[in-house]
């Protein structure tokens, strides 16, 4: 037996097994990030996720990377705008819980803030108004709630905020307090954990609709099952090497 295929073996199902670019989900990296590279796309999202209008959005250039001091860690974000009104708005997809969410949005707020500024600029007036979103696959907070929304308020004083004009908003597409929000959100976070026609109202909001037919236009391209391919496959591969060195030091060491 070869090492891939003792790999394979020992590789859980879902990991092992490759999943059609038809049976992803917005939830699943691939699609989200081809699906926002269309701008009507993030517009559609962010409306969805906010339940606001926006008369316009533009790219943040510079933004979609933002690199750090030499040596320290830097981001990568999945989507981030500026709308016709100047606030900064980061979406960012996260399927599991992988770490300390909290203070990755602390971390993230610090580098995007960071580079707006010029150097020897006075004054902190021209840092926009901005909106840090997380979609989440899961429930962070175990309250049950659709969206949970967070800005800087005083300890002493109830309905005193810090007026920074940050707002972190975490979505979660587990919610069960549907009396509590509107039906729009409700539909928007289900469709991204189950992106088919199947899970689609037939009365959602038309915006949700629209963001559909782009999603079944890239599970229907060819260039796009190619480019998901190829991705898979690199990904693949790149488990398979760390797995692989994995064992030969565990077997170096005798474990």
């Amino acid at each position: 037996m070869t090492e891939t295929r003792q790999l394979n073996k020992r590789m859980p199902k879902e990991e092992s097994a490759y999943k059609p670019l038809k049976e992803l989900n917005l939830m699943d990296d691939f699609l989200f990030d081809v699906t926002t590279m269309d701008l009507e796309a993030c517009k559609i999202i962010i409306e969805l996720s906010l339940g606001m209008n926006l008369k316009s959005i533009r790219w943040k250039e510079g933004q979609k990377v933002v690199h750090n001091l030499p040596g320290k860690r830097g981001i990568r974000m999945d989507f981030c705008v500026e709308d016709g009104e100047g606030n900064f708005i980061d979406v960012e997809m996260q399927k599991r819980n992988e770490g300390n969410l909290p203070k990755r949005t602390r971390f993230y707020q610090a580098l995007t803030d960071a580079p707006i500024l010029k150097s020897g600029e006075k004054g902190f007036d021209n840092l926009p108004p901005s909106y840090l979103v997380i979609i989440c696959g899961f429930d962070l907070y175990h309250r049950g709630k659709y969206r949970y929304t967070f800005e800087h308020s005083c300890k002493e004083v109830p309905g005193l905020h810090l007026g920074d004009e940050c707002l972190k908003i975490f979505l979660n597409t587990k919610g069960t307090n549907d009396d509590e929000v509107d039906r729009t959100l409700i539909d928007f976070l289900h469709y991204v954990e189950n992106s088919s026609e199947e899970e689609l109202p037939e009365d959602c909001d038309e915006r949700l609709r629209h963001l559909h037919s782009k999603v079944t236009q890239i599970k229907l391209s060819g260039e796009m099952e190619a480019a998901y391919m190829r991705t898979e496959e690199r990904e693949r591969l790149i488990r398979e090497k760390g797995e692989m060195a994995g064992i030969k030091k565990g077997e170096k060491i005798g474990i």
